[in-house]
């Protein structure tokens, strides 16, 4: 037997010894990540006009486990260290659909402030959506309910960020076809309503087949262009689905997009995160108009 070979033996044996391959998962866990979160998404003079949005379905704060436990929901949303995030599900379902996660230490951990997209005050978001920004203030706000079986909304804010104008909108579509068609048709109407800027659309749209000619993402690809290269986010334990997303208009607004994988987030939720780099200075199609004023204003539509 060869010096190769042997060598080779001894790595394959070691590999089957208990807990061996646990402990190097758990390392590559605790290193990958972090390292690809360096590499794709830079700071300092590299990160100028560029921001990190990300987007969460943090299943009511209940993990894979079945254990409702909204302290590992916080410390995925400080591993993703996003500065726009939008959450869905952020909110009981039934009664006063109270929000389910410490906003005041959200924002003393992460310097991520709620946005108040809520029509009732003990909810953190509208149907559960919920959006969060960090040094940014919101110049308009708009409530919107989604044609649906199941009641269903997004929430669009208009952003003014350091790095320039943004406008967010954040959804969990439904789970019949044909409401998920109808819900996408109605995003863009609304989005077609608002003055030209940046403008980012994220969150679970629980939709696996973008590439179908009759795909209900297929409603918004004149705006964002086609939705077809999407990491799978759900399940979290052993993603297939590719159901988050994050899509931009201009083209080019979204640099990169990656589904946050640590050990902690295949846990702490079904789905898993989505992370992306916006790039805020991509030259817009039409040029905004110079009378519009913007107005710090809820509306429900």
């Amino acid at each position: 037997m060869t010096e190769r070979r042997r060598r080779l033996r001894t790595v394959f044996a070691s590999l089957r010894q208990p807990g061996r391959r646990r402990r190097i998962a758990q390392l590559l866990d605790s290193v990958l990540p972090k390292a690809a979160a360096e590499m794709l998404f830079p700071d300092g003079e590299a990160r100028a006009g560029r921001l990190v949005a990300a987007s969460y379905n943090i299943h009511k704060c209940v993990g894979t486990d079945g254990k409702f436990d909204p302290e590992r929901i916080l410390a995925v949303i400080r591993e993703l260290d996003a500065d726009v995030l939008a959450l869905q599900e952020a909110d009981r379902r039934l009664g006063l659909r109270q929000g389910l996660l410490d906003i005041a230490r959200i924002e003393r951990e992460t310097g991520l402030a709620l946005v108040p997209v809520a029509e009732r005050p003990a909810s953190h978001g509208w149907h559960g959506n919920a959006i969060f920004v960090r040094a940014g203030t919101p110049m308009r706000i708009r409530r919107l309910t989604l044609p649906c079986a199941e009641p269903r909304g997004a929430v669009m804010t208009e952003l003014d960020l350091p790095g320039g104008q943004l406008r967010v909108v954040a959804a969990h579509l439904g789970l019949l076809r044909q409401s998920r068609r109808q819900q996408t048709a109605a995003l863009v109407q609304a989005i077609d309503r608002g003055d030209p800027m940046p403008t980012i659309l994220m969150g679970d749209f629980n939709e696996w087949r973008p590439g179908r000619p009759d795909s209900p993402l297929a409603a918004l690809e004149p705006l964002f262009g086609p939705a077809l290269h999407s990491q799978p986010s759900f399940p979290s334990r052993r993603p297939i689905f590719a159901l988050d997303r994050i899509l931009g208009w201009p083209q080019g607004t979204v640099e990169t997009t990656v589904v946050h994988h640590s050990a902690l987030a295949r846990v702490a939720s079904d789905h898993l995160p989505v992370r992306a780099l916006v790039n805020l200075t991509v030259p817009l199609p039409i040029a905004p108009s110079p009378d519009a004023a913007p107005s710090a204003d809820v509306e429900t539509a």
